[in-house]
């Protein structure tokens, strides 16, 4: 048996009841690299980045998220599907449990913190039991100078162990896999899965329930970016409708590609420390930024190499959810600090599979605040097990799985900074066109950054509703014309060229929104019941 050596210095855990000296703390991103190669645990790309399997889950697992229900969070919490109760003796339980299996295991514990405004800063400890963990949570969360780690107070403590499982009959958990909030204990316990997302994701989802209800500040998984004149853009959307992409722009500074704050003083601050991107289809031509981020310091997951460390980005043999994380400063135009002021334009971005929205459209506050309790996008064909055309797929505030309380909340606080800044709002789709998913082609990303680039320079005429087309069916405004869009792309209908068979998939469309806003009814105002579609199909 071999003697253990700790890289660097360590740290006593016996605060949180592991009592052995096996600790790495604070280890480098190349030390982290090295011990995941040492430990057979991942390879090395030929780009020099770290490529890791995280095994049996390669995405989150909503259906195992759950949430302690205690004096803090019985009457706050929007309880249901989404925000699962749990029980506090079964939480105590089970984080007993955990830790005596930590306290078999060689560790990797990293101090953090999240939220770039000083102001808001939370002080977070992150206990990993696989070196490529703790490196995820390097690249992910903010680094404290070693001037800030001498006296560092976490106020948050993320304890991982993918190798632990839990026994669901008398753990109370639902499967062996878990990601249990205690908001009393202001801990994130998961386990039974090596999928990374799941630690930033138990950070983001503390921080939507904190700040609003104690801080006024408005949570948003967004992606962020500053103009020369310093006007801020947002970009709403759930994974696949290109946050990153659209966001990482060669003339615009990066906030952040992912979880952002709104402060009562009109500015927007990035949680994170850095960008985690879907990969599939990824080409240096498309997505430069993002391609030459992909080097020594990042993690890929889950993605497939060749006897060279090349990456077939365009093998999805694991899983389409293949992807990279890496510090932001990665990418080269960022804004110092991770802050934005003066929010300008919002975009809520949609893969809409069934090619029937427009490829960018203009709202008015009504119909921002249905979309965005809305939250649409589609799943496509091969997307998840039994989806064979595509689905419609909606989630509250473009984000549900991550929202602790009720989505008119979040919805009512981004209406009221909308008034406050006069922001533009646009409803962009970055699915297909020229007909559904399988028929038509997905919507060239150079069209849609010239679009979304005319919206920003102020090109598409604002408020000159002359320039517009209201949508028959959805009532949006979509212009007529775009610099370096082909005005035929502007128009769905015409990209069909079969009329009747565009208007019946719109009208199925149109019924899954309205359908699916049934459950918010009762808590949206008539004014935002009527910013959706307002025609059935016949």
């Amino acid at each position: 048996m071999s003697t253990f050596i700790p890289t660097t210095k360590t740290i006593s855990l016996q605060q949180h009841g592991i009592n052995h000296d096996r600790i790495h703390y604070q280890l480098s991103s190349d030390e982290l690299h090295a011990k995941t190669i040492e430990k057979k645990m991942g390879k090395e790309a030929s780009s020099g980045a770290l490529a890791v399997n995280t095994g049996e889950f390669t995405g989150r697992s909503p259906m195992d998220r759950f949430i302690v229900k205690d004096d803090i969070t019985k009457d706050r919490i929007w309880w249901g599907n989404i925000n699962i109760p749990f029980e506090r003796e079964d939480f105590n339980k089970l984080y007993d449990k955990v830790i005596a299996y930590l306290n078999e295991k060689e560790l990797f514990v990293r101090d953090c913190y999240a939220c770039a405004d000083p102001a808001y800063k939370l002080n977070i400890r992150v206990i990993n039991e696989y070196p490529w963990s703790n490196m995820f949570a390097h690249n992910m969360f903010l680094r404290p100078t070693e001037e800030e780690l001498v006296n560092f107070d976490p106020e948050w403590t993320v304890i991982n162990a993918p190798g632990f499982k839990a026994d669901a009959k008398v753990d109370g958990t639902r499967q062996h896999n878990f990601a249990i909030l205690n908001f009393s204990k202001k801990i994130a316990l998961i386990g039974g899965t090596g999928y990374t997302g799941e630690i930033k994701k138990g950070i983001f989802s503390s921080l939507n329930f904190v700040l609003p209800v104690f801080k006024n500040t408005l949570p948003m998984h967004c992606s962020a970016n500053v103009g020369e004149k310093g006007d801020t853009a947002l970009f709403f959307g759930l994974s696949g409708t290109g946050k990153t992409t659209l966001s990482t722009d060669p003339q615009r500074k990066l906030v952040g590609d992912d979880e952002h704050g709104w402060t009562a003083d009109n500015t927007v601050f990035n949680f994170e420390g850095g960008c985690y991107a879907k990969v599939i289809d990824l080409s240096k031509e498309n997505e430069p930024e993002i391609y030459g981020a992909i080097k020594k310091g990042a993690i890929l997951e889950n993605v497939i190499l060749d006897d060279q460390g090349a990456v077939d980005f365009g093998d999805t043999t694991i899983t389409q959810n293949t992807r990279v994380s890496y510090p932001i400063h990665h990418i080269e135009n960022i804004q110092h600090p991770s802050i934005g002021e003066n929010v300008k334009n919002i975009f809520f971005l949609t893969a809409d599979a069934f090619g029937v929205l427009p490829p960018i459209s203009k709202l008015t506050p009504a119909q921002a605040a249905y979309h965005f309790i809305s939250g649409y996008t589609a799943k496509v064909a091969g997307t998840e097990a039994g989806v064979v055309e595509p689905q419609p797929s909606f989630s509250a505030c473009f984000g549900a799985p991550f929202m602790p309380l009720h989505p008119t909340v979040y919805a009512e606080m981004l209406s009221k900074k909308m008034q406050e800044s006069g922001v533009d709002v646009w409803l962009i789709n970055t699915g297909w066109t020229g007909g559904p998913y399988g028929v038509g082609t997905r919507m060239k990303l150079k069209y849609t950054r010239a679009m979304i680039s005319a919206a920003l320079s102020g090109e598409l005429g604002l408020y000159n509703y002359d320039k517009y087309h209201i949508h028959s069916v959805f009532g949006v405004a979509q212009p007529r014309e775009c610099p370096g869009v082909p005005t035929s792309v502007l128009s769905p209908r015409v990209t069909w060229n079969n009329d009747e068979a565009y208007y019946k998939t719109a009208f199925k469309l149109t019924n899954a929104f309205r359908e699916n806003f049934k459950k918010y009814e009762a808590y949206a105002s008539e004014e935002i019941r009527r910013g959706g579609p307002q025609r059935y199909a016949f």
